[in-house]
């Protein structure tokens, strides 16, 4: 049998059901616990924690995370689709790195217009 949503071959007793889909356990997870950017105890978390590590800026995070911040950086603001078109991921991979760099205080949206973009924290100051 194959995942509901991404095609992949699972067996019958590796999948999940899920508003009458069978999916596989990413899809699944991917579902019913979306990544989420705007969460304030994660950003607790997260700032506490490397606070009592003593991790600064990209310290911490995974090559594409740092990758990802760079990005943005250097161009200064960036749309998710610009992301997604450079690093080639998912909408659903993309917000599980946005999220962890929003909760380092890293990322945030920064809305111009109609438009909303990823900018690092500072931008316009």
């Amino acid at each position: 049998m194959k995942c509901g949503r991404c095609g992949r071959e699972i067996s019958a007793d590796d999948g999940y059901q899920h508003l009458s889909e069978t999916l596989c356990e990413d899809c699944y997870i991917d579902v019913r616990y979306p990544a989420k950017a705007c969460d304030p105890w994660a950003v607790y978390s997260a700032t506490q924690s490397r606070k009592s590590q003593e991790l600064k800026g990209t310290e911490g995070l995974t090559d594409l995370q740092k990758a990802i911040y760079g990005f943005i950086r250097g161009k200064g603001k960036v749309t998710r689709e610009e992301l997604q078109q450079k690093f080639g991921m998912k909408e659903t991979e993309l917000q599980i790195q946005l999220a962890t760099l929003r909760h380092c205080e890293l990322v945030k949206g920064h809305k111009e217009g109609n438009s909303v973009y990823l900018v690092s924290f500072g931008y316009g100051e």
